[in-house]
């Protein structure tokens, strides 16, 4: 098993030493400017170009700096952004229901487990509003109420309704808004966009990051790009599980490549399992479809009470059936968060009474909604989803209840960044899904596309600002040392890929490889199953070096090799997640540790002892560093949903 040490404990020393209220005023307020004119003579890359990259890219642009962009889509409408379907959170509280600002920092720190720090999150829930503002300027779609005012719903773990949506499209359509705002900076010449070019290294120049090394993925030709900063807005990792709801392309080699550059590595093993999703069919499969948890406004969950029942859901009576969310956690019902709703589906199917192929499903039911709202009112809010479950199981939901099931979905570990959104190498920001900063152990729904835009249009410009004006930047040039050094590591590292030529595809090892995390760092994990897969992946590592077989060149389109690059990240990955695991000896948000539960078999944290952020540094010997998470506004109780 890899061993590691406890080097000196981290802290965020960036957040303001004042009330929690007045943290992001008084930071805009410090922060350094940079003279307009001057804006001109940066340039910051910036490698994504999701929700998070396509509004960062935009904006930074827009003040002046000349921004270089990439992404390994063909367009930048591409990004996996689009996925999020069921909404973005507000603390707009155009329902007149109670909610504010507070309000929804206190349903954020509670429903990640009291893991996450205080003053981002309150950031966080104090943008959101100019969030929807910005949007709807972009002509964003979002769905209204009959007399023209935006409409909202609900979403799981709160109990006010504040989730703005466009229908089952909302990640698709802010996508766009952020694009029209980039699309405009590119034809002005502000962004010089790469489309199908992937980050491949992180260039490190006297401790500062200031450049990267990509690879043309049409012509496999190798760059070096230089600039004053550096920003990573790649999302997250789940596809180390290789079956999550992410799309195929979705990776982690440019945050890997980073964290092996000095960035330190926070909650690795913080990945979050979404109850909504169409069960896998087969061992054919490479990914699971998502269906989105708005779903559960209207839907009712329910299993057979009777364990083995193969009936047919219609022919099922309704006092034979178990509303199992409404029975267990009356105040919430179908919307707990999403941690307690994926471990509740779980444990009844464990129980002999899932549904469908292997019993791995449960019901997800819209026939009340149907009769009381009729089907119309289900067709306007959810039309493109139902269309989108028939198309991919040929069963029509209108008629029968969707079968759903848990699967890997977001991860909110990432690298580590303090107020700023600054990783532990000076001029590398970190923003969006790929950094850890905002959701703890579990995140809400609704809240990824939040956190994407508050990062990309209105932290980000301000700290990248300060940075810049605050920093002695001298040009680097295309012969230094480092950037060499970088490039030619990256070079050898293709070059050893393509000459293995041995006789196990990309795919074989990383369908090992996802099956091993989670079968044992899934929703439920314990330390025979931990220390097991800890001694199988380096085993797994050696068997990919010694007998992978990548077909083709380095000089031409060869998505093998990109696949290769990426899942040799991913096993490296995996190991680092496997011991943040291990050593996590508790229940917290979506991580239960079977050795830590209450009598009625609901996760039990430890705050006493894992209070904090594992921020890993990368070595031989990895080096666990804590930062210690105060909360004097939201005090850790015991999560309550019933």
């Amino acid at each position: 098993m890899i061993e590691h040490t406890v080097g000196e404990a981290i802290r965020d020393t960036r957040a303001p030493a004042v009330p929690l209220e007045k943290r992001w005023d008084e930071r805009k307020f410090t922060a350094k400017l940079v003279n307009p004119a001057n804006r001109r003579k940066h340039r910051v890359i910036v490698v994504g170009t999701g929700l998070a990259g396509a509004s960062a890219g935009a904006t930074l642009a827009e003040q002046g700096y000349h921004v270089v962009q990439f992404c390994f889509q063909d367009s930048p409408r591409r990004a996996h952004s689009v996925a999020a379907q069921g909404g973005i959170n507000a603390a707009k509280n155009y329902r007149n229901d109670g909610d504010s600002a507070y309000r929804l920092f206190y349903d954020t720190v509670k429903g990640g487990d009291f893991r996450s720090r205080e003053s981002n999150v309150y950031r966080l829930a104090e943008i959101s509003t100019q969030i929807i503002d910005q949007a709807v300027a972009q002509g964003v779609p979002f769905a209204r109420e009959y007399g023209g005012l935006l409409d909202t719903r609900s979403f799981g773990g709160v109990q006010v309704q504040r989730t703005f949506y466009a229908r089952g499209q909302t990640g698709q359509q802010l996508l766009l808004g952020a694009y029209q705002a980039l699309s405009r900076q590119i034809g002005a010449g502000a962004v010089e966009m790469h489309p199908r070019t992937e980050m491949l290294d992180l260039i490190v120049v006297e401790g500062q990051a200031r450049g990267i090394v990509a690879r043309d993925l049409i012509t496999g030709e190798i760059t070096t790009h230089l600039a004053d900063a550096v920003v990573l807005a790649t999302g997250g990792y789940g596809n180390v599980f290789y079956l999550s709801t992410n799309a195929k392309g979705s990776n982690a080699s440019a945050i890997w490549r980073a964290h092996r550059r000095g960035a330190y590595f926070a909650n690795p093993c913080f990945t979050q399992i979404h109850p909504t999703c169409v069960p896998r069919s087969g061992d054919h499969q490479s990914k699971l479809t998502l269906m989105s948890e708005s779903l559960r406004n209207d839907g009712r969950i329910w299993v057979p009470k009777r364990r083995g029942d193969t009936r047919s859901p219609d022919q099922i009576p309704e006092d034979e059936r178990d509303y199992y969310l409404e029975r267990m956690y009356p105040s919430f019902g179908n919307l707990v968060p999403r941690d307690i709703a994926s471990r509740a589906a779980k444990n009844v199917c464990d129980a002999g009474q899932g549904v469908g192929p292997g019993g791995l499903g449960v019901y997800l039911d819209f026939a009340d909604a149907i009769e009381r709202l009729g089907r119309k009112a289900i067709e306007d809010r959810y039309g493109n989803l139902f269309d989108m479950y028939q198309r991919i199981t040929a069963e029509d939901p209108y008629r029968m209840p969707m079968r759903i099931y848990p699967a890997i979905h977001y991860t909110m570990g990432g690298l580590w960044v303090d107020y700023d959104l600054q990783s532990t190498i000076p001029g590398l920001f970190v923003i969006g899904e790929a950094n850890f900063s905002d959701h703890g152990a579990n995140r809400l729904g609704a809240s990824a596309l939040m956190q994407g835009l508050a990062d990309g249009y209105f932290v980000l410009p301000t700290t990248l600002n300060h940075y810049i004006a605050a920093t002695a930047l001298d040009p680097v040039p295309p012969t230094h040392p480092a950037v060499a050094t970088t490039e030619t590591e990256v070079r050898q590292r293709i070059d050893r890929l393509l000459s293995v030529n041995g006789t196990r595809t990309v795919d074989s090892f990383h369908r090992e490889l996802g099956l091993l995390m989670w079968d044992h760092c899934g929703m439920s994990r314990n330390e025979a199953g931990l220390r097991k897969a800890l001694d199988r992946i380096p085993e797994l590592r050696a068997e990919f070096w010694q007998s992978v077989r990548v077909p083709g060149e380095g000089e031409e389109l060869n998505q093998e090799l990109e696949k290769a690059n990426r899942v040799a990240d991913f096993l490296e990955l995996a190991e680092l997640m496997l011991l943040d695991a291990l050593l996590r000896e508790e229940s917290c948000g979506g991580h239960f540790r079977e050795e830590h539960q209450t009598a009625d078999g609901e996760a039990r944290r430890d705050d006493a002892g894992f209070s904090h952020v594992a921020a890993w540094e990368h070595g031989e010997r990895p080096v666990l560093h804590k930062e210690n998470l105060t909360f004097e506004h939201v005090h850790p109780t015991q999560r309550s949903y019933t």
